[in-house]
């Protein structure tokens, strides 16, 4: 068993697709990052790690580390965590945390906290969930797709409930988001009241998100009525859809059930400190 390091996501993308697409879902985030490299290179590099074995040097498993990110496991088996480890401290002994299944994680952190002294902090989990059956939401008011005036109330939203993952370039990602048609307002009275976007496909895969809901508009199911009507528009297109959860937030939780998303997998993230 060995693992592959590599910082050309071209290459990886070749490399570990086939074992990738084999599910998925479970791997939506790597493939997603490894297309968006390679289709856009960016100034500081991204890292994607191949696990290999057996008697044809067959890719077993993946990890990725994005600029500026934690280290995300994906569906790393808990054998590989060492290994995978090893292979990333030799590039990037500053990463700031690891992100995956809890075990996996545990073990990825229990290494690299042995080897550079650190200590490894659970801060959040998060679930990943598989759309089986359609269950429309209600909700009053109207659900549409964003519009040229709205550029600047999305862009605000991002801002407020998503800021870490955006990056601060809230207007570009505002305005991306309106040239591919991939977010939607619900409206009450015409007035928008919500946001559900979600990603483009990757190999029939979409995932929706973000779902954001100024704090003065929760508690009238604009949210689940907004992301039912999402997920239906991703089913009309002939993908699956996809979403994660805050592990802490039994409501969201309860309300994606109710609209017929089921649990695939939970993911922990760890920090590491002195």
């Amino acid at each position: 068993m060995r693992a592959q390091l590599t910082s050309d996501a071209s290459a990886y993308r070749d490399l570990a697709f086939p074992f990738l697409q084999g599910d998925p879902v479970r791997h939506l985030i790597i493939l997603t990052s490894v297309q968006e490299h390679a289709d856009s290179p960016r100034s500081e590099p991204a890292y994607f790690v191949s696990v290999h074995d057996g008697p044809e040097d067959a890719v077993v498993g993946a990890a990725m580390r994005a600029p500026g990110r934690l280290v995300y496991l994906g569906a790393l088996r808990p054998e590989y965590a060492e290994i995978v480890a090893d292979a990333l401290l030799e590039v990037l002994p500053d990463v700031p945390g690891v992100a995956g299944d809890r075990v996996v994680a545990a073990r990825f952190a229990d290494r690299w906290c042995a080897r550079l002294g650190c200590r490894a902090t659970e801060v959040r989990g998060a679930r990943l969930h598989k759309l089986d059956r359609l269950t429309p939401l209600p909700a009053d008011g109207l659900p549409r797709l964003m519009t040229a005036d709205d550029v600047e109330l999305v862009a605000a939203w991002g801002a407020d409930g998503f800021a870490q993952e955006i990056g601060g370039n809230y207007l570009d990602w505002s305005r991306l988001h309106l040239r591919e048609r991939r977010l939607w307002l619900w409206t009450a009275d015409e007035e928008p009241v919500s946001m559900v976007a979600h990603h483009l496909p990757v190999f029939g895969v979409c995932r929706v998100g973000p779902v954001y809901t100024p704090p003065e508009h929760r508690r009238h199911g604009y949210a689940g009525a907004l992301t039912s009507h999402v997920s239906a528009e991703i089913l009309s297109a002939g993908n699956q859809a996809c979403l994660y959860t805050n592990l802490a937030d039994p409501t969201s939780n309860s309300i994606y059930h109710h609209a017929g998303y089921r649990p695939v997998a939970d993911f922990v993230e760890m920090e590491f400190s002195a």
